[in-house]
């Protein structure tokens, strides 16, 4: 899942989707929210301006090391390979898993993120200071994702604001911090570049983007189709930078289709 997203994001009903379809769903909670371990190292807000502007920072860790999470998880679950899905930051992460451990991941989907090069998948501007809001206690988190959400939501699928304070609320009670939600950030705004070494991914890949994205602008999901060899691209008018209820079916049906494309290959 993405930034400060845990792993009840991925919404249950689009999980029995893909179960219907065949496949044995998956889903975790990233380090630094839900009910993962919180890691080490304080990130303040001036490190976050210096990283969005491009300077050099330390980050407490890397994508890589979140992709090293999964690698993790699948050992301890006995699973050697996946179809490997991610949504924003871990679309991110699932590029990387593909680049570091490609005898791990079978296909690749990677919905609303980028490669990791700064001219694409830019966020818009007036975002940043939404992102850098307060979160005090529980009513102050919900009150500013239905604010973030507003913002970053699919305006062609709009969710209804009782729906959004509904999932906040949850969100809140399974675990998540600001200061963990920094650190991960920190980790995206000081990712590489990884266009080049998408070029030696050879799995079946999909790539969902939507062309009202501000979090993340649809050039970043261009730049990631383009660097991977037959990767379909799926550009969704009117999306955002979320995962509506009515486009399950659609995300559904990409996941399955991809994942096909690699069962024709072996």
């Amino acid at each position: 899942m993405g930034l400060g997203g845990p792993m009840t994001w991925w919404d249950p009903e689009l999980c029995r989707m893909l179960a219907e379809r065949g496949f044995y769903v998956i889903r975790y909670d990233n380090r630094d929210v839900g009910r993962s371990s919180r890691a080490q190292g304080r990130v303040t807000r001036a490190t976050l301006v210096r990283a969005f502007t491009g300077r050099r920072v330390r980050a407490p860790y890397s994508l890589l090391d979140l992709a090293e999470d999964a690698v993790g998880l699948l050992d301890h679950l006995g699973v050697e390979s996946a179809h490997v899905c991610g949504v924003s930051m871990g679309g991110m992460i699932a590029q990387t898993l593909a680049i570091a451990h490609p005898d791990r991941v079978r296909s690749l989907v990677s919905i609303m993120s980028t490669t990791g090069k700064r001219t694409v998948g830019w966020q818009h501007p007036s975002l940043l200071p939404s992102l850098l809001g307060s979160r005090a206690g529980k009513e102050g988190y919900v009150e500013m994702s239905v604010r973030t959400w507003k913002l970053i939501g699919s305006p062609a699928y709009p969710t209804t604001e009782e729906a959004t304070r509904k999932r906040a609320g949850e969100t809140w009670d399974r675990g998540v911090t600001a200061s963990g939600t920094m650190r991960q950030m920190v980790a995206i705004l000081t990712q590489p570049n990884r266009a080049e070494k998408l070029h030696a991914v050879r799995v079946p890949a999909l790539v969902v983007h939507g062309t009202a994205d501000k979090m993340v602008h649809v050039s970043g999901g261009r730049a990631t189709a383009a660097a991977i060899p037959g990767a379909e691209l799926l550009l969704v008018d009117g999306m955002g930078h979320d995962l509506p209820e009515a486009l399950f079916e659609t995300f559904a049906d990409g996941i399955r289709r991809t994942a096909d494309r690699a069962s024709a290959r072996r």
